[in-house]
């Protein structure tokens, strides 16, 4: 089973779709435990920063996700989801991300068409296993510019490169989406399906 977190702020039909194309059999959950106990989960996301950390903290599964990662469970993100992971955001100033990753999310400067919608290169770095080269559609005004100690990553440009994607064992961070990234993103979740979870986050 693989666990959809839901948390009110992130359109999940198309994610729920590319699962059920892949034979993944996806739930929508909600529960802690559920969360918890699934082989593997996934946390979407859309919308504002903060509207989705208090989605996590009023549904109480914010100790949940947390422990996937630190426990190299087999976890992908999405979108926001990417940036939940980060200690703060400057779309929301004050409100506190999930803190896994010791980074700072950044609005792209002044000049630049924001949102960043579309599609756009993915190009890993030497050592990636989950990621490869290819398109994905993104649609961001935030980001993470990069990749930090102990992941291995992929960056795109907007008027300057960003974290594309990050991985870590069965832990994969996807700014675009991949589940709206054709056949190249259907790939990239067939191989992180295939994740067993070996490599714990410290």
């Amino acid at each position: 089973m693989v666990a959809v977190i839901e948390t009110g702020t992130a359109n999940i039909a198309s994610m729920l779709a590319a699962l059920e194309r892949l034979g993944a059999g996806p739930k929508l959950c909600r529960d802690a435990g559920e969360i918890a106990a699934a082989g593997h989960a996934v946390l979407p996301g859309v919308g504002s920063f903060k509207a989705a950390m208090d989605g996590l903290e009023r549904l109480g599964l914010r100790d949940a996700i947390t422990k996937r990662f630190k426990e190299g469970r087999p976890t992908m993100t999405v979108c926001l989801g990417l940036q939940l992971l980060c200690l703060e955001s400057e779309e929301d100033p004050g409100c506190a991300g999930l803190g896994i990753i010791p980074e700072k999310v950044v609005r792209f400067p002044e000049g630049l068409c924001v949102p960043h919608m579309g599609w756009n290169t993915v190009s890993p770095a030497p050592g990636c296993r989950l990621l490869s080269e290819g398109y994905a559609y993104f649609a961001n005004s935030y980001c993470l510019r990069n990749v930090p100690a102990g992941w291995r990553g992929a960056y795109t440009t907007h008027g300057a490169p960003f974290v594309a994607a990050l991985e870590r064992g069965a832990l994969l961070a996807c700014q675009f989406h991949p589940e709206l990234s054709g056949e190249w993103g259907l790939a990239l979740m067939k191989r992180w399906l295939g994740e067993t979870g070996t490599t714990c986050l410290q």
